[in-house]
């Protein structure tokens, strides 16, 4: 299955958290960092002062030369921890293979969604200013590499005055078309000194650097050469890394408009079941407990769960367990804006009595033929009869 993988940046983060707290500072031309006279550092600049030249990681005293009406304003620890939070907690909602590099920058492997890899991130994007308020950019290819740069080129090639706000994707098979025409520096692991020898080579761009042949750059570079290589045709193997315990694994989808209809929901629950189902497999692990998320059209938002009899990593169990929980709660023709369905209490999946050995194997191969079949076929290649769309009857004279 080809991997979605989604490269977060927060734009100007530091400057539009201090922005939301001191809104007079909207439109100007300012800084985080420290005072000159204590040689002061930008960690943080606004894009109004970037016109005049002021870059993050320059002496604060260099800044006030290029823009002398510099606001200069000290950091706020907590309030980017705050906002950081915020924002991580919507990519953690996708997917829990989520890779936090820094504050301010993620990598998402949104793969098992079914949803277009770039309407994920429009809608990642928009969720995050409503919610937060802060403005972001996104890069989107097959792996991190690619995703990596693609962000780069899109905020660089977005116009206008304020935070980029920029969606780069490159689709599959497009890696090595994409990257070729860029700057060989634009590469990982091409730094001031590996550029300056790949220049003096003829080695321009990333093109030039994938066709040149992969024997002479490891006979000058050694294993860093084959490297080169390999990345200079966007090839990137690298898997996100999850650094801490799953504790629990969720779908959800927010409506384009309220849904009041039974039909819909329940088919909509079992789409996001499925979603649950096979991330646990994949993952070798089973949920104790199925939690239902729903949000009315006030966006009054509710959690409901149930304890089962035993962990679970089938689709049909979370989603009966979900059903149950849904026809608890909601009232028939009450409006939904979004629904959600999770897995906690997560371990291992449990060896069963002999009496159900049978069955169980049975349901097992079963689960894993349709998780092969939807991840060469696409995701509704196997649909349960009431997920399927109603057609209008064809006439039989036509």
């Amino acid at each position: 299955m080809l991997r979605k993988i989604i490269h977060l940046d927060l734009d100007a983060f530091f400057c539009e958290v201090e922005a939301l707290h001191n809104p007079t500072l909207q439109g100007k031309a300012f800084a985080v960092g420290g005072r000159p006279e204590h040689r002061g550092v930008v960690a943080s600049c606004s894009y109004p002062a970037r016109r005049y030249g002021v870059r993050s990681a320059m002496p604060t005293a260099r800044a006030l030369q290029l823009c002398p009406d510099l606001i200069l304003v000290p950091g706020h620890g907590a309030w980017y921890r705050e906002a950081s939070r915020r924002v991580m907690d919507h990519l953690h909602n996708l997917t829990d293979i989520v890779q936090q590099l820094s504050i301010d920058e993620a990598f998402v492997d949104v793969s098992d969604l079914r949803t277009p890899a770039r309407d994920i991130a429009e809608q990642l994007q928009k969720r995050i200013w409503d919610d937060a308020h802060l403005p972001c950019s996104l890069g989107v290819a097959t792996n991190m590499l690619v995703a990596k740069i693609a962000n780069n080129v899109g905020k660089a090639s977005a116009g206008g005055v304020g935070p980029p706000m920029a969606i780069q994707v490159v689709p599959p098979g497009g890696e090595a078309v994409f990257l070729a025409p860029l700057f060989v520096s634009e590469l990982w692991g091409v730094g001031p000194k590996t550029a300056e020898s790949l220049l003096n080579l003829g080695i321009h761009t990333i093109g030039d650097l994938a066709s040149w042949p992969k024997q002479d750059l490891v006979r000058r570079f050694g294993k860093h050469g084959e490297d080169l290589a390999r990345r200079a045709r966007g090839i990137d193997e690298r898997a996100v890394t999850v650094d801490h315990e799953v504790k629990s694994i969720s779908h959800e989808t927010t409506f384009a408009e309220n849904v009041t209809d039974e039909v819909e929901l329940r088919r909509t629950l079992s789409r996001l079941s499925e979603d649950v189902g096979r991330r646990l497999r994949r993952a070798g692990l089973a949920g104790g407990t199925v939690k239902l998320k729903l949000r009315w059209s006030d966006f009054t938002t509710l959690t409901r769960q149930v304890t089962l009899n035993a962990p679970t990593d089938r689709d049909n169990d979370i989603y009966d367990a979900a059903q149950a929980l849904l026809m608890a709660t909601w009232s028939h023709g009450k409006p939904v804006r979004l629904i959600g369905v999770g897995a906690s209490n997560l371990t291992k999946p449990v060896e069963q009595l002999q009496l159900w050995e049978d069955s169980r194997e049975k349901h097992r191969r079963l689960q894993e033929a349709l998780d092969d079949l939807r991840a060469r076929f696409g995701h509704d290649a196997i649909q349960r009869a009431f997920e399927i769309e109603p057609r209008e009857p064809t006439d039989p004279d036509t």
